[in-house]
C-alpha cells in the first residue's frame, strides 16, 4: 500500500521554522514541498524585477533547508496541484494563507476543488500576528485609523505562540517531480540584477541573524534613530518578512523578550503598521487601484512623464531625493524616511499620480508588497487611511539638513557631491560660484539644477487640493 503524501505549498512563507503548514503536515504524513510561480495570481500582478531576484535566492536557501527536496513549478496552480494529485498518492494539500484579493479568490476556488475530490485541505496563518477579520469596531465595521486599531488589537497582546519542531522529524517524498529552479524563469541576464544582491544575505538563516543583531544593537535608539538613513537603527527586515523568511510572530516574541522601553514599543508599532496595511487591503480590496478617500478621484494630477523619468533616474536636482532613488536602484531598498521624502516630492511637488510612483517601487524594491506599497503611497498622497493632513508636504532641503546632517548618506549615493560643504549640500544651486568651483561642481553638467521650485510647487499642490476639499 502506497504511503500517504501531503503537499506543502510554499508561497510567502519561505522558511522551515515557525511554519504552521509545514509543521502540521509533518505530523501526518510524508511531505512533498512545492513552490509554484503562478503568473496569473502572483501578488495580483506580475512580480517586479527586484522581487524575482530575491525570490530566486530565497528559494535556493529554502531548498537547502529542505535537504534539496523542494519542487519548482511554473503555471496555473490549480492545474499543477490536480496533476500532482493524479500522479501521486496525495491525501492533503496544506498552505499558509495569502491576503491579496486575487490570491484569496484563487485559493477559495482551489480549496473547493480539492475538497470535491476528497483531498484534505488545511490552511494556516503564517504571515501575520493577527488576521484581518479578527479586529472590528463595535459596530462590526473595519477601522480606517491606525491608533484605535492598534490599541484594540495589539497594545496588550501577550498570548502569541509559535510552533517548535525539528527538520529531522520531517519525512520527505523524495521522488521529485520538478527540481529545477531555472524552470521558474525568475532571472534575466541584466547586469543590474547581478549587482542587486551584493550587499544582502538572503534566506531564513540570514533573517534570524539580522533580527538578533538588530535586537542586540540597532533597537537601542530606534524611535529617534530610525529617521536617520546613515544610522544603524533600522532592522532591514522588510524583504525577509515579505518573503516569509521570518514571521512577524517570531519578531514580536523576540522583541518582547528583551527589556521593554520606548524603542521596543515603537518597533512593535511599526510591525503593526505593516499589519494595518494588510488589514486595509483585506477590507478594502481595491486599495491598490482606487483612492481610499473618494474625493481624490477628481484630483487634478499633472502626470508629466519628463518629470517622472527624472525622478526615477535620481536627477531632480534635490540631493536627498536623488540619493534615495539611487539607493533604490543600486540596492533594491530605500530607507523609510527617504521613501516618504521621495514619494511626497513626486505626488505633491511634481503632481504625478501616486500610481506612477507605486509602480516604480513595485519593480525596484525587494520588499515590494501590494498591501504596504499601496497603503504607503496613498498615505503620502493624502488619499489613504489615516493620512497626514495634506499641507504636510516634505521639504527635501530641510529634510536633508535635519536627517542627514553630516551628509554621509547623500554623498554615498551621489559621489559627485562629495566635496560639497554640508551648508550647501541640499541646495547646491544656492552655493556661491567659488564654493561650486572648489567642490568641482558645474551645475547643469555634474549635477542638475532643480526641476521644480519647492515654494511654487508647494503652492500649486495646495491649490490643487483646494479644488477637491
Amino acid at each position: 500500500m502506497p504511503e500517504n503524501i501531503i503537499i506543502v505549498w510554499f508561497r510567502k512563507d519561505l522558511r522551515i521554522r515557525d511554519n504552521p503548514a509545514l509543521a502540521e503536515a509533518a505530523k501526518e504524513a510524508k511531505i512533498l514541498p512545492i513552490y509554484i510561480n503562478d503568473d496569473e495570481y502572483s501578488n495580483d500582478r506580475p512580480m517586479g524585477s527586484a522581487s524575482k531576484v530575491w525570490l530566486y535566492n530565497s528559494l535556493k536557501s529554502l531548498n537547502l533547508s529542505l535537504e534539496n527536496n523542494l519542487n519548482y513549478f511554473k503555471g496555473n496552480a490549480t492545474d499543477i496541484l490536480m496533476d500532482l494529485i493524479e500522479k501521486k498518492n496525495i491525501t492533503g494539500v496544506f498552505w499558509n494563507r495569502c491576503y491579496e484579493p486575487l490570491s484569496i479568490e484563487r485559493d477559495t476556488k482551489i480549496k473547493k476543488k480539492l475538497l470535491d475530490n476528497k483531498i484534505k485541505v488545511k490552511t494556516f496563518n503564517g504571515s501575520l500576528v493577527r488576521e484581518p477579520w479578527e479586529i472590528l469596531k463595535d459596530d462590526d465595521s473595519p477601522y480606517k485609523v491606525f491608533t484605535p486599531y492598534y490599541k484594540r488589537a495589539y497594545l496588550n497582546l501577550e498570548d502569541i505562540k509559535i510552533g517548535k519542531y525539528n527538520i529531522s522529524q520531517i519525512s520527505f517524498d523524495t521522488n521529485n517531480i520538478n527540481s529545477d529552479i531555472n524552470s521558474l524563469k525568475l532571472l534575466s541576464d541584466l547586469e543590474w540584477e547581478r549587482n542587486l544582491t551584493s550587499s544582502w544575505e538572503i534566506g531564513e538563516k540570514a533573517a534570524l541573524k539580522k533580527v538578533n543583531n538588530f535586537l542586540s544593537n540597532g533597537i537601542k535608539d530606534y524611535k529617534e534613530g530610525r529617521n536617520f538613513p546613515s544610522k544603524n537603527n533600522v532592522s532591514f527586515l522588510s524583504p525577509h518578512i515579505h518573503f516569509g523568511e521570518i514571521s512577524p510572530k517570531r519578531i514580536w516574541i523576540s522583541t518582547k523578550k528583551i527589556e521593554q522601553n520606548k524603542n521596543t514599543q515603537h518597533f512593535l508599532s511599526e510591525i503593526c503598521w505593516r499589519e494595518f496595511s494588510y488589514y486595509l487591503l483585506y477590507h478594502f480590496p481595491n486599495l491598490p487601484v482606487e483612492n481610499l478617500q473618494a474625493k481624490f478621484n477628481t484630483f487634478p494630477w499633472v502626470n508629466d512623464n519628463y518629470l517622472l523619468n527624472k525622478w526615477k533616474k535620481g536627477e531632480t536636482g534635490y540631493p536627498i531625493v536623488d540619493a534615495g532613488m539611487k539607493e533604490l536602484y543600486a540596492t533594491g531598498y530605500m530607507h523609510n524616511r527617504v521613501r516618504m521624502i521621495v514619494a511626497s516630492f513626486l505626488v505633491k511637488n511634481m503632481l504625478v499620480h501616486w500610481h506612477k510612483g507605486e509602480n516604480y517601487f513595485w519593480d525596484c524594491l525587494f520588499d515590494a508588497d501590494i498591501a504596504n506599497n499601496s497603503a504607503g503611497w496613498q498615505w503620502v498622497a493624502g488619499s489613504g487611511a489615516d493620512a497626514a493632513p495634506y499641507f504636510r508636504i516634505f521639504n527635501p532641503i530641510t529634510q536633508g539638513k535635519k536627517f542627514d546632517e553630516d551628509g554621509s548618506y547623500t554623498k554615498k549615493y551621489l559621489p559627485e557631491l562629495k566635496n560639497m560643504p554640508n551648508e550647501y549640500l541640499f541646495s547646491p544651486w544656492e552655493a556661491p560660484e567659488d564654493i561650486l568651483k572648489k567642490a568641482k561642481i558645474n551645475l547643469g553638467k555634474d549635477y542638475p539644477y532643480p526641476i521644480v521650485d519647492i515654494k511654487t510647487s508647494r503652492e500649486k499642490a495646495l491649490a490643487a487640493y483646494e479644488k477637491i476639499k
